[in-house]
């Protein structure tokens, strides 16, 4: 199964990066042998439009564009489900077993994510009722993908019950 971060926004160069690259790179070494690949981001323009609604409605529209027909959408908000890791892992593993070919994880942009895409994923996930920023969202969510590989490999990354 292939694991898409798709993000609304562009990061500059700087340690933020380098860590949402790093998590990346491990999440994909350990992968392999899990039936996990990927592991990429896809960066999208944020939207110039006046209001906020259509901020949110064009950036959608530029996501569902980027996204695989066949992939099982989450949609990063501080509205949705919150998981703990191992919950997060066991879903991504049920996934994979039942044959998703593509999983994509969409952070919105400044605005947030536009109510009528959210309501169309499979699975709106929190990290926190918290607003983030969403460099350190990206971070948080490459960190939670790398640790989904060594819970699923027995590795003692994860050392959570």
């Amino acid at each position: 199964m292939r694991i898409l971060v798709v993000a609304v926004g562009r990061m500059k160069a700087g340690p933020e990066r380098e860590l949402v690259s790093r998590y990346l790179e491990r999440a994909a070494a350990g992968g392999k042998a899990l039936g996990l690949a990927g592991f990429t981001v896809t960066e999208l323009a944020e939207s110039r439009a006046s209001s906020s609604a259509a901020r949110k409605a064009e950036e959608a529209r530029a996501i569902t564009a980027a996204l695989p027909d066949t992939a099982f959408v989450i949609a990063l908000d501080e509205r949705g489900k919150a998981l703990d890791s191992q919950s997060l892992t066991q879903r991504i593993e049920t996934w994979r077993d039942a044959g998703k070919q593509a999983l994509a994880l969409v952070i919105g942009g400044a605005d947030g994510l536009d109510p009528a895409f959210v309501a169309r994923a499979d699975l709106v996930l929190s990290f926190s009722p918290l607003t983030w920023p969403h460099q350190l969202v990206r971070i948080m969510l490459a960190e939670q993908l790398y640790r989904a590989t060594t819970i699923l490999s027995g590795h003692p990354y994860h050392r959570g019950d």
